[in-house]
């Protein structure tokens, strides 16, 4: 059969372990869409906004820890797809991407969908990977079944991440009524082995000793999947060395009263960034970006820092303008060696009491602000982070959503989960990547929201799969309510109109459009009193709008740093 290469490409994704599958209906792309449309063993979906259907994708692949296949048309179709490839390669997320193409003769010959998809996706993908164009022959079919083989291992070698398969299609795009449509059965499955990424006993030792040297030790967990094992380790590790653990919301590895997490609180009171009280003289990171700018403003103002990044492959990151060493181990494999040898090292008892103490002021000072501050989306979000149901997922926009949380955070919840998409920190696609994440579990998925990430993406719900698990809060400001909260544009003249773009639409058409049951509230009693029915599993697919004033928000928001700045002492 003249497509049997094409046919042979979602056998080779199902064998190798691929579940899932999001494509977007065209033209150029039908041989791949029957393909993985006809297949038994795989999932597949359609979304008719290619932008859409990539972050739905991506959330998917998120949740699963699987790679997760993309399938578009030629043209502007694969563009679309490059917010959510460029995501997924900065969070190191699996996914295959299959763009269908005209030929090569026919690029920049004025023909319809017909652009320069090769390498479209620059340097944001592992690897790119033209398909052959003609594969009548059996060199070329060994040659298409080895590069599908090639890029599904390079999507999940470790740092895992997108890689692109362009591929050029001649018509006839379908199947004669007398063909039979079948998949090879003996089609190649290349297997690759992971890595143990483990350092030599010689380099353990040097690094116990080493570690011998440090009295004030800092470890900062940064973007990450929640890991039981590794909390036990590191909790070993700072129980037996004295060290301080700072964690992110985002990092899933907060822990009451073992980890710092209202940082972003204390923090915030400037005066602290220069306490020699403070100041680590090593600094141990692991996992990916921090949300806390505090944090990360406060660590590149350490002059004279060792820093140690964990990490057993790929491209690291000098965040805080500090790395002395990079170690080529998992972060479990490191804690849980280090942690087993007791008296390794004796951090000084004043630097970790000074940061523990801090952690609890901070968590008072917000809490007791909270209980007295007027109704805002900062309180709004509060409540709503507090009221969050056990073992759920919780995604975050970017913009304030993501800061407010950060704050606030759900170190207090038993086994939240939290995702942003904070590898390029867009506010494209976040409902679409909630959307994905719901699709892929049975749990509640909270999605936490401004109106102009959610209007934005609205169609991340125009499908057939809407999940019934999914929960959406809309903070409604009318506008970009964040750039009121930065001094810059805040003192603008233009600040309402350029910057803020003031909007006043809400969500409810939508919510009714797409089929989620939409509640509104104006004030603190009746969001309380809204949320129990807003979280019940049984209750479908809901949108709670929070409507709030932008001027309001900034002023409690300046109340609230003001309490920072005036209550926060060592």
């Amino acid at each position: 059969m003249i497509l049997q290469a094409i046919i042979d490409i979602a056998e080779i994704c199902a064998r190798k372990g691929v579940q899932d599958v999001v494509l977007s209906p065209g033209s150029r792309c039908a041989p791949l869409t029957l393909a993985f449309a006809r297949h038994p063993k795989l999932r597949v979906r359609t979304v008719p906004d290619e932008r859409s259907a990539a972050f739905i994708g991506l959330g998917i692949a998120q949740k699963t820890k699987k790679p997760v296949v993309l399938v578009c048309t030629s043209g502007t179709a694969a563009y679309n797809y490059a917010p959510a490839v460029a995501e997924a390669f900065y969070q190191n997320i699996p996914l295959l991407v299959l763009t269908a193409d005209r030929p090569p003769e026919w690029i920049d010959q004025l023909d319809g969908q017909t652009i320069r998809q090769s390498r479209i996706y620059g340097g944001h993908v592992k690897r790119s990977i033209d398909f052959p164009v003609e594969t009548n022959h059996s060199d070329a079919q060994w040659y298409g079944v080895r590069l599908l083989n090639e890029a599904l291992n390079e999507a999940v070698a470790f740092p895992e991440g997108p890689v692109h398969v362009n591929i050029p299609l001649r018509e006839p795009f379908y199947p004669e009524p007398e063909e039979e449509f079948a998949y090879s059965k003996n089609v190649k499955i290349i297997e690759e082995l992971p890595s143990g990424y483990g350092l030599p006993e010689q380099t353990w030792a040097a690094l116990k000793k080493e570690l011998q040297q440090y009295r004030r030790v800092v470890v900062v967990a940064g973007q990450g999947a929640r890991d039981e094992a590794l909390q036990a380790a590191i909790a070993t590790f700072c129980r037996n060395t004295g060290a301080v653990y700072i964690t992110d919301t985002i990092s899933n590895q907060q822990t009451a009263g073992e980890s710092i997490n209202y940082h972003d609180v204390f923090l915030g009171a400037k005066h602290l960034h220069s306490q020699e009280q403070l100041q680590p003289d090593l600094l141990i990171t692991f996992h990916k970006s921090l949300i806390s700018k505090s944090l990360k403003l406060f660590l590149r103002k350490q002059k004279g820092m060792h820093h140690w990044h964990l990490q057993p492959a790929g491209m690291v990151a000098d965040t805080f303008q500090s790395l002395t060493r990079i170690i080529r181990t998992s972060p479990l494999d490191f804690f849980g060696k280090v942690a087993a040898r007791e008296n390794l090292l004796q951090v000084a008892p004043d630097f970790t009491q000074a940061w523990h103490d801090l952690d609890r002021q901070g968590k008072l000072v917000l809490t007791q602000f909270q209980k007295n501050s007027p109704y805002s989306e900062f309180n709004a979000c509060y409540l709503v982070l507090r009221s969050l149901p056990n073992n759920s997922l919780l995604h975050l926009a970017n913009s304030m959503s993501v800061r407010y949380a950060n704050l606030i955070g759900v170190a207090e919840r038993e086994g939240v989960e939290v995702f942003a998409n904070r590898g390029t920190s867009g506010i494209d696609g976040s409902t679409s990547t909630a959307v994905g994440s719901a699709l892929s579990t049975d749990q509640i998925v909270t999605f936490l929201t401004g109106d102009m990430a959610f209007l934005y993406d609205r169609n991340a719900l125009w499908h057939n799969y809407l999940p019934q698990n999914l929960r959406i809060v809309v903070l409604n400001n009318h506008g970009g309510g964040i750039f009121r909260m930065i001094e810059g544009p805040r003192s603008q003249p233009e600040l309402r109109t350029y910057f803020e773009t003031e909007q006043r639409q809400t969500a409810q058409k939508t919510a009714e459009d797409m089929g989620l049951t939409y509640t509104k509230v104006t004030d603190a009693a009746s969001l309380a009193q809204a949320l129990p029915s807003f979280f019940d599993l049984a209750a479908g697919p809901q949108l709670l709008e929070v409507e709030t004033d932008s001027a309001e928000n900034y002023a409690v928001f300046a109340a609230y740093r003001e309490q920072v700045a005036q209550r926060i002492k060592l």
